[in-house]
């Protein structure tokens, strides 16, 4: 199957490492990559900071970057294919760009979704020995739904083990620019999210968007916890 990688903004600058794992495991199952050069932000931060309007020429930049075919657009990220997904509804007052945003929404899907909905895959071969806390991000799971494919994947992972935690869906408190207008709320969600996973004491901390792993790894760093924190793309590449 022909694929686009939308890499994302994080991916880039913060951890490459999930952008080239993503893509070596979407070529492990049979995906040819399309890398569109011209992709840039999805405008999610502004956004989130409420400049709309001076966050349209962003989507438009990145719709012309995906239209060039009618291939899924995979993202490793639930934050950022929300963003995606939201284009039309910025884009309302102008029918020509409504129309192409509509076009390149229905074609965003999560990596995960994409890997056990679309390819109907559950068991990529990976092996990793140890306990795991799986984190589900606010925009995977209320923005894109995507709830039991991540958890489905990890349970197929040879030698691991998910550890349940305490209001396991709760948000860890980043929120974007939130964690920087709101800091004190910020930090106190994520002392509280660092608290319940320290209870069960796991080896891993794993979640399919980089924002929130920035996050609560931050904080586990800061406390001295030496717990490894990894994307589900390195997760689903070990063995």
């Amino acid at each position: 199957m022909n694929v686009n990688f939308f890499v994302t903004c994080l991916c880039d600058t913060i951890n490459a490492d999930v952008a080239k794992q993503s893509v070596l495991l979407l070529e492990k199952l049979g995906c040819r990559i399309h890398f569109p050069s011209d992709q840039s932000c999805c405008g999610m931060p502004s956004i989130n900071s409420g400049y709309i309007k001076d966050s349209l020429p962003a989507m438009k930049s990145m719709i012309r970057a995906f239209e060039g075919n009618n291939d899924p657009i995979i993202v490793p990220a639930g934050s950022c294919g929300a963003m995606l997904k939201n284009y039309p509804e910025y884009l309302i007052d102008e029918p020509s760009w409504h129309e192409r945003a509509l076009n390149v929404a229905r074609r965003v899907q999560e990596m995960t979704s994409f890997i056990v909905d679309t390819l109907g895959v559950v068991d990529v071969g990976a092996k990793l020995s140890g306990r795991a806390v799986y984190h589900p991000s606010c925009s995977l799971l209320r923005k894109m739904n995507v709830i039991h494919q991540p958890i489905q994947l990890l349970e197929h992972v040879q030698g691991l083990t998910l550890q349940p935690i305490e209001n396991q869906q709760t948000c860890c408190g980043f929120g974007g620019t939130f964690s920087v207008k709101m800091p004190e709320i910020s930090a106190a969600m994520v002392s509280e999210k660092v608290q319940h996973i320290e209870a069960v004491q796991p080896d891993y901390l794993i979640g399919a968007d980089i924002s929130c792993l920035m996050n609560i790894g931050g904080r586990l760093h800061r406390q001295g916890n030496p717990m490894k924190v990894m994307h589900i793309a390195q997760v689903l590449m070990s063995h």
